[in-house]
């Protein structure tokens, strides 16, 4: 199916996912006006949720109940802004690869280290991988009595989520051209070091997701994608967020 970007769709709420059916590895919601990522129901089958380029100021409690074997989020370029809001996040007990990436939240002190103690289980944060070295530095920070305190400090919350109220203005969406997405797609597609992936994490950052049909013998992973033209796209691994040779 064709995979060109379109950006006429705008979905405000997560809802009637129920008619998916279970049937998906991914879904896609790129690129439109969430604010709130809840409202799934039970989707066992979901690893792999992308939900870059929306407006997200808020994460439900729960997400563990309704995406139990969820593995990969990408929240690059949403709006979240304080570290307690990123707390649900911790029962999400298969995450482990995580991106979130230009939100405000990111420019918080201890962030990094926050993120690290609250998820351990997430081993890819903003497409670098966790180091042992930043475990022990966040076991350190939070662990004990004064730890506690210093997390409980500065893991306040945004006030309550109303829709609609509150929330930023409009941001531009930037991110690379057509012909620059392509020269990425080749670029991972033919990527062998983890030198190589580096360099292209910065392109990578824009939360641009290419997704097209290849067959190479990898595993094939189905994704209801609500940002391009035709329902269902076929993502192989290579061209996900990550590279799998950042976790050797």
């Amino acid at each position: 199916s064709s995979c060109g970007p379109r950006y006429g769709y705008k979905i405000p709420v997560i809802e009637n996912l129920g008619a998916t059916l279970d049937q998906f590895d991914a879904i896609d919601f790129s690129d439109n006006e969430i604010r709130k990522l809840d409202g799934f129901p039970l989707l066992r089958r979901l690893k792999t949720l992308l939900v870059n380029n929306n407006r997200i100021c808020r994460i439900g409690e729960g997400l563990d109940q309704a995406l139990p074997c969820l593995t990969e989020l990408i929240l690059t370029n949403n709006s979240l802004v304080e570290l307690g809001d990123l707390d649900p996040l911790a029962s999400l007990k298969s995450l482990t690869y995580l991106s979130i990436l230009r939100n405000p939240v990111t420019n918080k002190k201890h962030y990094r280290l926050y993120v690290i103690y609250k998820v351990p289980q997430v081993r890819v944060l903003d497409f670098q991988k966790v180091k042992l070295k930043e475990r022990q530095e966040a076991e350190k920070m939070f662990k004990g009595k004064r730890g506690a305190q210093l997390a409980k400090d500065i893991a306040r919350r945004s006030k309550t989520f109303n829709p609609g109220a509150g929330l930023p203005a409009d941001k531009k969406k930037g991110g690379p051209s057509p012909g620059d997405v392509e020269a990425i797609k080749n670029a991972i597609a033919n990527a062998s070091t983890l030198a190589e992936v580096e360099r292209l994490k910065g392109l990578l950052q824009s939360g641009q997701i290419p997704g097209r049909e290849r067959r190479s013998g990898q595993e094939t992973v189905f994704c209801l994608n609500f940002q391009v033209n035709g329902p269902l796209t076929v993502i192989p691994k290579q061209f996900r967020c990550y590279h799998p040779r950042m976790l050797e």
